[in-house]
């Protein structure tokens, strides 16, 4: 389990993923909320499946490109059951439905752009997980 944090690291993940929001927003006009871009791919693959295809790629080429430069795949583990994880992917999808969006649309761009909406969404996705953990290691055990 990968355990060791890197500040500069994680300031270099962050400026990356704002970097590249911004430069779809500049050269698309479209902001980088993954639900969005997949969810249009996936219901309306008409206009803009294109660069939709390309951001999706992206994404997922990312643990090949981790894989070609460091040599091995990241010790990475998850401690919860399918059932637990079944029920969370669930939670996440209708939520991203109810709020119009998803936590790197809402926290990356709609922040960015002063969005009173992504604002409040993005207090309650803090809230919720502020619960969630303080449920999960004081209370309920999953």
């Amino acid at each position: 389990m990968i355990t060791d944090w890197n500040p500069w690291q994680a300031l270099a993940g962050g400026g990356l993923i704002g970097l590249s929001a911004a430069l779809l927003l500049l050269s698309n006009g479209k902001i980088a909320g993954i639900s969005g871009i997949v969810g249009r791919l996936m219901l309306a693959p008409g206009e803009g499946a294109a660069w939709r295809a390309a951001f999706l790629a992206g994404l997922l080429s990312g643990p090949l490109l981790f894989v070609a430069f460091a040599g091995h795949w990241p010790d990475i583990g998850i401690d919860a059951s399918w059932p637990v994880l079944l029920a969370a992917g669930l939670l996440v999808g209708a939520g991203t439905r109810w709020g119009h969006g998803c936590t790197s649309g809402h926290g990356v761009c709609g922040l960015a752009r002063l969005s009173r909406r992504s604002m409040v969404a993005v207090a309650t996705f803090m809230a919720a997980a502020i619960v969630t953990v303080f449920v999960v290691r004081h209370g309920i055990q999953p």
